[in-house]
């Protein structure tokens, strides 16, 4: 049997040579994976910043909507409601710069990752549909064959 494919993804790891730090199991697991595994672990990875951005972001508009009753309110806790909700907007668009980050970032691995896995998709497809095209060319074929094949029973042949 074949070996999976490998990729062209950078692995961080320590020069033969560097004595400085000893490499612990942690990292050398990581090392020692194959590329799928990999990259599951880097695909795992950024769903849980994302995740966790989202969950901020959510949350602070939990936030937002309790600090927004309506009721009899003195000076001093509209001033304190004011400065939470400010701070938590603050907090959020953060949350939402980060989001950003992570989107761009995304975008700039989807461009720059391997382009033969992409072009292999594209392949594959364009087989698929190059037969699905000739399999419904055979059928009409056959369809029409049958159709000119068979005299009509209420035409007459008699001139």
């Amino acid at each position: 049997m074949s070996e999976p494919p490998q990729t062209d993804v950078s692995r961080p790891s320590a020069l033969p040579t560097a004595t400085l730090h000893q490499r612990n199991t942690a990292s050398q697991a990581l090392i020692d994976q194959n590329s799928d595994e990999y990259l599951d672990a880097i695909e795992e990875e950024w769903n849980k910043k994302l995740d966790a951005e989202v969950d901020f972001l959510v949350d602070g508009m939990v936030d937002i909507v309790s600090l927004a009753s309506i009721g009899d309110k003195d000076k001093f806790r509209i001033a304190q409601e004011s400065f939470q909700a400010e701070s938590r907007a603050e907090s959020m668009v953060r949350a939402t710069n980060s989001l950003l980050s992570i989107t761009h970032t995304l975008k700039l691995l989807l461009l720059l990752s391997d382009e033969a896995q992409i072009a292999h998709r594209r392949d594959v497809e364009l087989a698929h549909v190059r037969q699905e095209k000739n399999e419904a060319q055979q059928k009409v074929a056959a369809l029409l064959d049958e159709l000119f094949r068979r005299p009509s029973a209420g035409m007459s042949t008699d001139i």
